[in-house]
């Protein structure tokens, strides 16, 4: 066998623990309520990615912000959606973005997006149930509601 100069990685679940308290999620009013008590202040000003995790009674288990980015998009990588799920034994995850430019109608890529990481999820048994987008104030547009997952 050959070996290296250099060593490997051991994997170990890390996760930081937080004041915000776990919540049944029964609706995307409360996907929405919840998440905008997590979000960061700058709602209004660039587009962020975040990520809310479940257990199979629809409580929260953990939420990642997956991304920051600019005014008009942001990017993000839905292999760590599934990391995330995975590491928390989740059953199913609520995609949430803004739009800080207040629309709430999803681009393509939006969708696009919510397809691919839907797509990748179920070969680990995990659902998207949501993806909300969030403008300013307190409007929302949900996916689900919209018959689009």
């Amino acid at each position: 066998m050959k070996k290296y100069k250099s060593s490997i990685s051991r994997f170990r679940i890390v996760s930081e623990p937080t004041t915000f308290p776990k919540a049944q999620i029964k609706s995307s009013r409360d996907a929405a309520d919840f998440i905008k008590d997590l979000w960061e202040d700058d709602i209004e000003v660039s587009e962020s990615f975040y990520a809310l995790f479940l257990n199979r009674a629809n409580n929260t288990s953990g939420y990642a912000k997956l991304s920051n980015g600019g005014i008009n998009g942001t990017i993000v990588e839905p292999l760590f959606i599934l990391k995330y799920a995975a590491d928390l034994l989740s059953k199913s995850v609520i995609l949430f973005h803004n739009h800080p430019s207040g629309s709430l109608s999803p681009s393509d890529a939006d969708k696009k997006l919510t397809d691919k990481v839907n797509a990748m999820l179920k070969f680990a048994d995990v659902t998207v149930i949501d993806h909300v987008i969030l403008g300013l104030e307190d409007r929302y547009f949900s996916f689900a509601d919209e018959g689009l997952i």
